[in-house]
This record gives structure tokens, sequence and C-alpha cells, in this order.
């Protein structure tokens, strides 16, 4: 009976904690969604939302950065790229693993551990990681220059404060295909954050800052900072290269 009784009061015990932990954070979420979860809006494909899109690469100085041959930046601060552009090699760091990824073939990639060449079974687990990380980090820094990229749509959009935005759907390629972003502008015509509708993000329209913009060597314009909710996405330092 004492038995029976104690593992009660373990089981009552247990479902408290995870009453405690569980609670709250769906009630944050709860606040997050009802307060920030906005459906897709809607807009017009054409040549006025090319037009928006040309803006943009032009207050960025497109051609800087597509004569850009090397870009170098650290996501949050842990992962560590050194980006070849010209090459098509992007050289992925974080903990002890280094990958040196081949973008057009990923079978000729190359691994090391601990700054050893790695042949293991687990050669292609790191190579699709770094994959994962280069598509999604690499976005944080060069989405703008993508919008006339091969399978994403375009559509001017005309915000409740009546001013233009453009919305891009990338239809193909990446991790996440079929993923939207609707840019924002400053006077310049330079973005200044964009709201997400991503398969990642389980809240539709979030607001993410694109700001402490830099100009580096090359000439190409980078972000080196943006701000997600109470998150900081920081670039660590960001640099462009004409080899």
């Amino acid at each position: 009976m004492a038995k029976k009784s104690k593992t009660k009061r373990i089981l009552k015990i247990i479902g408290g904690v995870i009453i405690f932990f569980t609670l709250p954070t769906l009630l944050l979420f709860g606040f997050l969604y009802l307060k920030y979860n906005e459906p897709l809006p809607t807009g017009q494909q054409g040549a006025k939302a090319d037009e928006l899109a040309t803006r943009m690469l032009t207050a960025l100085n497109e051609e800087a950065y597509h004569n850009t041959d090397y870009l170098e930046w650290t996501f949050k601060g842990i992962h560590h790229y050194k980006w070849y552009k010209t090459d098509k090699t992007c050289e992925v760091t974080w903990d002890e693993i280094t990958v040196i990824l081949d973008l057009e073939n990923h079978d000729n990639s190359k691994v090391f551990v601990a700054k050893q060449e790695y042949n293991g079974i687990e050669k292609h687990d790191y190579i699709h990681k770094a994959e994962s990380y280069f598509n999604n980090d690499s976005f944080w820094l060069v989405a703008p220059y993508k919008v006339f990229d091969a399978g994403v749509e375009r559509r001017l959009v005309t915000t409740e404060d009546n001013k233009e935005a453009l919305l891009v759907t990338y239809t193909s390629g990446g991790s996440t295909p079929g993923d939207s972003y609707l840019w924002h502008f400053d006077a310049s015509g330079k973005p200044k954050s964009y709201q997400m509708w991503t398969q990642i993000l389980p809240i539709d329209g979030l607001e993410a800052s694109w700001e402490n913009w830099t100009t580096t060597e090359s000439g190409a314009q980078l972000p080196t900072f943006h701000k997600l909710l109470v998150l900081d996405l920081e670039m660590g330092n960001v640099k462009g290269l004409n080899l």
C-alpha cells in the first residue's frame, strides 16, 4: 500500500513539473500567435513588382555584390562561413567539424573532423548538415539579391499604411521551397525588414529586421544584424572581397 502511495506521489510530482514547464510555454505561444499571426497577403505579379525589386537592388548596388568573389561571416557566433562565390564552394565550420561544401556537386565535398579529413559513415550526414546550415544562414546575409533567381515569384503588395512592399515566394530550390517573404523598405529603397511565411516557423507573418548594413571592401552592401522578436541574430564580422 505504501509502495502504491509513493508511486502515485512520484507521478503527481512528474505531472506537476510537466505542467509547470509546458503551461507557460503554451500560454506564451498563444499570446504570440494572437498578436503576430497574419495570413499571407495577396499581391499583383508583373512589371510593377519587378520595378520595385529592381529599385531595391539598385539601392543595394547589386553589381558590386555579383562581382564579389568571396564572402565571410559568422551566424549567431556558432556557424562560420568562407564562401568562395566564384569557385562555387563554401567552407562551413561548427564545433570541430569543417565541410568544404561543393555547391554544384555535393559528392565532391570534403569533411574534416578536428582538422583531419574524415571519410567515415557519417560523412554524408555532415555534408547535408552543412548544406542546410548554408542555405539558411546565407539567406540571412544575401536574400535581397535572390529576388530574381529562377523559380522566384514577385508580387507588389500595398500595406495597411499605404506603402509598397514586395512579396517574394520561392517555388523551388533551397531547403524549404514554398516559403514567402514580404519585404519592407526605408526611404532610400533599401530593405529594413521582412515578414516570413515559412515551413519552419509556427507563426505566420513574423517580422525580422535587416539592419546595421555594412559596405564591404568589394562594395557589396550586407546586413550585420537582425532582430526577430527577442532574438538577436548577429552576422559577425561580415567581409566581402574581390580576389
